[in-house]
């Protein structure tokens, strides 16, 4: 097992698991829900993390980021059994880039343009923090719908 699967994954794991709680928290009807103004849905906001974790995965296996991909699946932002789907299939493929890292991949150098570079081990907390990011944004919409937040979110997050 390399260094980022024995020290990163355990936390990659656990902040994807919030992102689950908050999906199962969730119905379809609570997916269309947008709080006004040039933001989008909630559901869309779910779509755009799974984007955000493909273009993750992708910089693992080329070593360049590139956050060009889209979802072109019908329906998508409007089922969380679609987007739990999704982000499971996006979980094991991760884990899976990951696992198959010698320890000397942990150490190669994504590129993420503009002459910016991190290795393998800086990229996954990145790709952390923009879970973090995605937490805070959805902790905005559930506050606008008057709703709790989730009971794991609401002791690790806010």
């Amino acid at each position: 097992m390399n260094s980022v699967m024995e020290n990163k994954w355990p936390w990659v794991e656990g902040s994807n698991g919030l992102r689950d709680e908050l999906l199962k928290s969730l119905s379809d009807a609570d997916l269309a829900f947008s709080p006004g103004g040039q933001n989008v849905t909630l559901g869309a906001l779910c779509r755009e993390m799974g984007e955000v974790q493909h273009s993750y995965i992708e910089s693992l296996k080329t070593f360049k980021q590139d956050f060009s991909y889209r979802s072109t699946e019908p329906g998508l932002e409007g089922s969380t059994a679609r987007l739990r789907a999704w982000y499971q299939a996006l979980d094991a493929e991760m884990k899976a880039v990951l696992s198959a890292m010698t320890e000397e991949d942990t150490h190669k150098m994504i590129d993420r343009g503009g002459g910016f570079a991190l290795p393998v081990s800086l990229q996954v907390d990145v790709y952390l923090q923009a879970l973090l990011i995605f937490f805070g944004k959805a902790s905005i919409f559930l506050k606008a719908m008057n709703r709790p937040l989730p009971k794991q979110m609401a002791e690790w997050i806010w």
